[in-house]
């Protein structure tokens, strides 16, 4: 039996699970017609579970409570455990929602590996993959590299030959991930390294220009602190304590070149734009809710591992949170779009990313009761998560079937209660909100308001 240590990071996630919020990615991948699922098994099998261990072992506890968790083999590990194969009654999004809100509260059988992937037939004359991964596992970009090396440009190109276990790496499956990423760590680790060099050297230090820089950082570095400790999360009619059960909802995807358009007439990026709508979506739901738009804040993970690389066979969390405010008080979607844009130029140059980094290490080393307390107190700054992850630019196969569209939403934690996922995928984009029932129970208005900013930005971008 193989056992490996568990990292600090990772061991957050582990102990953080609470029937409010499991710590549970949840993904789901929509293919255009039938699936082979004999060869999907398959790949799953050589690129999935023999490629990566953790997919086929299970978190252990120290004995005495003491020290960090480890990783061991099940010695019962059967695949067939962990596919579940389903068809829909009826082919429509409500009933793929329903299922999903089904299984979303499900916590995981601690003594098996902590993952299950569901197959599932009659959606849309197509099919579903339907993905629950623990986040102790890996991070949400880990995941979908994991996912798309199963996948192919060909129908065909997925049938390895015989024996075949070792995942290809395929570079440019994620690039746009990787060029948004590393401008931002690029930036904050070296703003950050760059302080530190210069305090240890004395006659640099002394230099006017030299002091000037260092002081700027210093005072970042101090307003970052200000923001994480002190600022408090409004309320909202999207806030208050979350039950077990959720809602999952996504809207039909968009033209990746219309958001393009946007942003090109307005000057901002492609994030920006999709950012920007969500902003305008919160506003009118807080509006239509009886409440009073204001600014509200998210949770947006950064990914600080090289994605030109293999990802390790152990995987793992490699990722920072920053907190980011959606400018939802705003009145007009034009400057919302601009407001998002300077808040997030202002992350992506400030030393964030590297201390969040360093302060999520620090907390999974301090054991489960005080992880709980400091995880508790900085997810209460946030009402939720947001992910934006760009996905590949071709059309990818798997089991003999093109995917026509990927969604993905990381857990939420304390008493957070609505996730946004942004995916975008062979020149489309796709908006999906996990929301708690008890808290948002009509997300539904969210996709609406979401999907109406979006046509108004058209017609405004036109227009110009």
């Amino acid at each position: 039996m193989v056992n490996r240590a568990m990292g600090p990071v990772d061991t957050i996630w582990l102990n953080m699970d609470r029937p409010e919020n499991l710590m549970i990615i949840d993904s789901l991948m929509f293919f255009e017609g039938p699936v082979d699922w004999s060869r999907v098994v398959s790949l799953v099998q050589r690129r999935f579970v023999d490629a990566y261990p953790a997919f086929r072992q299970r978190p252990v506890q120290p004995r005495t409570h003491i020290g960090s968790p480890h990783w061991e083999d099940d010695p019962a590990f059967d695949l067939d455990n962990h596919l579940i194969r389903t068809t829909l009654p009826r082919s429509d999004d409500a009933t793929l929602q329903r299922y999903i809100e089904q299984r979303m509260p499900v916590p995981f059988d601690r003594h098996r590996p902590l993952w299950e992937m569901h197959l599932v037939d009659g959606y849309r004359h197509g099919a579903v993959v339907y993905t629950r991964l623990h986040h102790c596992i890996a991070d949400g970009i880990a995941l979908n590299q994991v996912m798309l090396s199963m996948t192919g440009e060909t129908p065909d190109s997925d049938l390895d030959a015989p024996g075949a276990t070792e995942p290809e790496h395929r570079a440019g499956l994620l690039e746009g991930a990787a060029k948004l990423a590393g401008t931002a760590i690029a930036t904050t680790a070296g703003a950050a390294s760059g302080v530190a060099h210069m305090l240890w050297d004395l006659p640099k230090l002394l230099d006017p220009h030299v002091l000037g820089d260092a002081f700027t950082q210093v005072e970042r570095t101090g307003g970052i602190a200000d923001k994480l400790v002190l600022g408090p999360k409004p309320h909202t009619p999207l806030s208050g304590r979350p039950g077990t059960a959720k809602r999952a909802v996504w809207c039909e995807p968009f033209p990746l070149d219309d958001i393009k358009h946007i942003g090109h007439e307005t000057g901002t990026t492609v994030n920006d734009v999709l950012m920007g709508a969500v902003a305008g979506a919160l506003a009118t739901y807080i509006r239509e809710h009886g409440g009073e738009p204001q600014d509200v804040p998210t949770m947006v993970p950064v990914n600080v591992r090289p994605l030109d690389q293999p990802l390790p066979k152990e995987l793992g969390n490699q990722f920072a949170l920053v907190l980011f405010k959606y400018p939802s008080a705003l009145a007009t979607p034009l400057e919302r779009i601009v407001e998002t844009h300077r808040r997030m130029e202002v992350i992506k140059h400030s030393p964030e990313v590297t201390l969040t980094f360093g302060l999520i290490k620090a907390i999974g080393r301090t054991g489960p009761e005080l992880e709980r307390f400091f995880v508790d107190f900085f997810s209460d700054k946030a009402i939720g998560v947001t992910t934006n992850v760009p996905g590949p630019t071709g059309d990818r196969y798997l089991g003999g079937t093109k995917i026509r569209g990927v969604l993905a939403w990381v857990p939420g934690a304390g008493e957070q209660t609505l996730g946004v996922s942004i995916f975008s995928y062979s020149g489309r984009v796709r908006v999906g909100f996990k929301a708690d029932a008890d808290r948002v129970p009509d997300p539904e208005n969210l996709v609406r308001a979401f999907t109406d900013e979006i046509d108004g930005l058209l017609r405004l971008s036109h227009a110009v």
